[in-house]
């Protein structure tokens, strides 16, 4: 494969932070909000049909299939759509829902399973909900809750599901297993691990020991993020702080360098900036190495289509070549450039972010059903047109790369927030509403598309006027995710809200469940 020079992929890189390496998150002024109570509230009644739905034809089991009206166990039989949901009816102040899950959350049997475990979405979707679920009630809310639960059977389940984890991390190096079994809890016998599913856990895991005051869980996932922020070899971080994806089990040695700010990897550099907001005394390596790859981005991977060179994406990297293509998963990296950039008082940061919402946001107006694709591609517009890594757009899709600035190469969606989410952030540093409306918008045309039978289904083809028929299946990331953000942008101010002026109580783990920073506030 031919070698790129990366020189013409962007424009000139932010100044270097070098002031940094003592300071503590910047503070600046924060924006006026403006709150729009009947969307919210449309908001809230999606999410309580989408409930409804799985109450009435799935609960207890994981998600819901709304087209038949059946279930799927698809994360351990352990009721992810109402640990998912809890946080999201937490914040609506949904007591109802809120009473249901609080009932349910005990009984759930931790200890067993009959399918493969993933170390990461189970970190994400249960010890996070569980964690944030205990933060909210005993930090900012309890009213209206039916009777004072015991909230210490929320951290008692928390700390039973981790210590079943706990087996994960027996490994040469240190670096966990992501494959795992039950009765008894044992690994699956991987010899990788991905940058994503290693680097994704020191939130929640830091969490529960600060909330137990047993520090083993926080030290667990602290060692095995020790490999990815002092990478090695050479060939594992093919530009400064960007890193490859596959990490040796035995050693922790790198396999390759290639990566994206895209599915395996995105989380590890969301959760950089966001460690040093949990606490910024223990993690400020964090942000040096969020810093570090952010940097990188701009220099290297920042890249405008030919067809609409006022469009800002983040190409992916095999080595030092670079690809030109992205997903809806990527589309996080906006809100995660301006949380970066307000935490660091770097306008550059912020400016990118924005940037990169703009963006995205073409990839929900270019298409029929107005609904972003999972994996889009584009052609550089400052790299020869006929290097082998900037090819066309296939001759089908041409007249829509001309219109709209990419090609559409999987068209489905499977409910995923990533493109609203980085509106939400882009609201809270702004305050404009264009991006309320847009977010707005987005709801609208997910509600239309994807509402089908007793909640709401990933879609086949956002190209197609229709969608292209159902997938029939509600992820549990639907109430976590997509439903928080569309409502929070909306609503009134509240103490999990992202802050503009750095006075953040809370910082949202990567499935969108607001855990409280170790200071408090």
């Amino acid at each position: 494969m031919r070698g790129l020079s990366v020189a013409g992929a962007s424009a000139a890189a932010s100044p270097l932070l070098l002031g940094l390496a003592a300071a503590a998150p910047h503070k600046q002024r924060a924006p006026q909000y403006v709150v729009n109570k009947q969307r919210a509230d449309e908001v809230k009644e999606a999410f309580q049909v989408s409930w409804d739905g799985y109450y009435k034809y799935a609960f207890p089991h994981d998600s819901l299939r709304p087209v038949s009206n059946t279930f799927a166990d698809d994360r351990n039989g352990w009721g992810a759509s109402a640990v998912d949901a809890l946080s999201t009816a937490l914040v609506m102040e949904n007591w109802d829902v809120v009473n249901q899950i609080l009932e349910y959350i005990p009984t759930i049997n931790f200890d067993n399973t009959t399918t493969e475990v993933s170390l990461f979405e189970t970190t994400i979707r249960y010890l996070g909900g569980l964690v944030s679920a205990y933060d909210i009630i005993t930090n900012s809310l309890s009213l209206g809750i039916q009777k004072q639960p015991d909230v210490e059977a929320i951290l008692t389940q928390a700390k039973r599901l981790a210590d079943n984890l706990k087996v994960a991390f027996d490994t040469p190096s240190g670096v966990p297993d992501n494959s795992l079994y039950f009765n008894p809890p044992r690994k699956g016998g991987s010899t990788t691990n991905g940058l994503a599913t290693t680097g994704t856990l020191i939130l929640e895991w830091t969490r529960l020991s600060d909330l137990t005051g047993d520090s083993e869980y926080a030290e667990l996932t602290q060692k095995a993020e020790s490999y990815l922020l002092h990478p090695e070899p050479a060939l594992g971080e093919p530009f400064p702080g960007l890193l490859g994806t596959n990490i040796r089990i035995e050693d922790g040695k790198f396999e390759d360098g290639n990566g994206s700010w895209g599915g395996g990897t995105d989380s590890f550099y969301e959760y950089l900036i966001k460690m040093y907001i949990y606490d910024p005394e223990r993690f400020a390596e964090y942000r040096d190495r969020w810093i570090a790859a952010a940097d990188s981005s701009i220099k290297y991977l920042v890249s405008h289509p030919t067809t609409r060179p006022e469009l800002t994406f983040l190409a992916l990297w095999r080595g030092k070549e670079l690809r030109f293509s992205s997903q809806h998963l990527a589309c996080f990296h906006g809100g995660n450039f301006i949380l970066g950039g307000l935490t660091l008082g770097e306008q550059a940061y912020t400016d990118l972010g924005l940037a990169l919402v703009e963006g995205c946001h073409a990839t929900y107006v270019g298409t029929a059903t107005g609904i972003g694709p999972e994996v889009f591609a584009w052609q550089d517009s400052q790299l020869p047109l006929n290097a082998s890594n900037n090819q066309p757009p296939p001759e089908d899709q041409t007249a829509f790369y001309e219109k709209s600035g990419f090609w559409i190469t999987n068209g489905h969606y499977v409910l995923r927030p990533e493109v609203i989410e980085s509106y939400y952030y882009a609201y809270r540093a702004t305050g404009d509403t264009k991006y309320q409306d847009w977010a707005w918008d987005a709801f609208q045309r997910i509600n239309k598309t994807c509402r089908v039978g007793s909640g709401f289904s990933s879609i086949k083809d956002v190209n197609a006027p229709d969608g292209g028929g159902f997938d029939d299946f509600q992820e549990s990331f639907w109430f976590a995710e997509v439903l928080k953000y569309s409502y929070l942008i909306h609503a009134e101010d509240a103490p999990w809200q992202v802050k503009a002026d750095n006075t953040n109580e809370y910082v949202w783990n990567t499935e969108a469940h607001p855990i409280r920073v170790a200071g408090g506030k």
